[in-house]
């Protein structure tokens, strides 16, 4: 049979090599990112998870902090690698540069790194297929796993409050979530595309049919204080386009006009210079929990 197979279709094997070694050289890739994303959470001493979501499992990280409390800050990672080269789904989207873990690191309250379905190794689930990480990857089915796992974790260790943070795609994602937490205190972006419509146009991307767009779904709950931060340098996620976003919402919330919404331009680019910054971003945090905790 081997010889029949060798003798009869021998002019495809260097095609069939080829294919195999490329196979073999993403799933490395991609084990690589992950065996990355683990050194740095073993760097900052952050305990490793799987949670289950709706549905999902979902790989997490989380730190008790210096500063006992009952408040969470829980971070939410960019899209990380869809598309290779724009042209071929991914096998396996997890981020190449781990830019919200860094951020956490940071961070001296407790927190926890929250993973999306389908990344960090997880692609092969069953539940798991390309279009949760591409044109569904801010789908219903996404976020309601990950805020399934969320208040589970939250109701099992007994905190109170919740900040979500979410980095690019990643604050389309804290977005949609806090409008279904019921313990969510503050929303905060980090150079997040929150228009994924104008978004995709803007880069003349595939449009996300499957996913949920912040800026169609109306305001979230009152109670709930907003900064969004952007680089005055990103392309890829302009302020013009944030701002716009947060006018389509509500009513032009404009420069630090309304006091629980805060739009604040930073000198950086999408991906430079966040872990930089984010002390005076994490001092904005503190002043947002301070405001909230005098209204209750």
């Amino acid at each position: 049979m081997n010889r029949w197979f060798y003798g009869k279709h021998r002019r495809f094997l260097p095609l069939f090599r080829v294919t195999l070694s490329a196979s073999v050289m993403l799933w490395a890739g991609c084990a690589d990112h992950l065996a990355k994303t683990d050194r740095i959470a073993a760097d900052y001493k952050l305990e490793k998870r799987h949670l289950i979501g709706r549905g999902f499992t979902h790989l997490a990280y989380y730190s008790r902090g210096r500063n006992h409390g009952s408040t969470l800050h829980v971070y939410l990672s960019g899209d990380g690698s869809p598309w290779i080269g724009g042209t071929r789904i991914a096998t396996d989207p997890t981020p190449r540069n781990p830019v919200t873990l860094r951020l956490m690191s940071m961070d001296p309250d407790p927190s926890l790194f929250l993973g999306r379905p389908c990344y960090h190794g997880l692609a092969q689930s069953s539940a798991c297929d390309p279009s949760k990480w591409t044109s569904g990857r801010y789908s219903e089915a996404v976020v309601a796993s990950m805020a399934e796992a969320l208040q589970g974790f939250v109701n099992q260790n007994g905190y109170e409050n919740v900040v979500l943070i979410g980095y690019s795609g990643g604050g389309v994602l804290a977005w949609l979530i806090a409008e279904r937490a019921g313990n969510a205190k503050a929303l905060v972006t980090i150079a997040a595309n929150l228009d994924i419509d104008a978004w995709t146009e803007l880069h003349g991307y595939t449009p996300l049919h499957d996913s949920l767009n912040p800026a169609t779904r109306g305001p979230l709950p009152s109670q709930i204080r907003q900064l969004h931060v952007v680089g005055e340098r990103d392309t890829n996620v302009p302020p013009s386009l944030v701002r716009a976003a947060l006018n389509d919402v509500d009513d032009p919330p404009g420069d630090n006009v309304d006091p629980r919404t805060t739009l604040a331009v930073k000198f950086a680019s999408h991906r430079c210079c966040w872990e930089a910054l984010w002390p005076d971003i994490l001092e904005d945090i503190r002043h947002m929990s301070i405001m909230w905790a005098k209204e209750t």
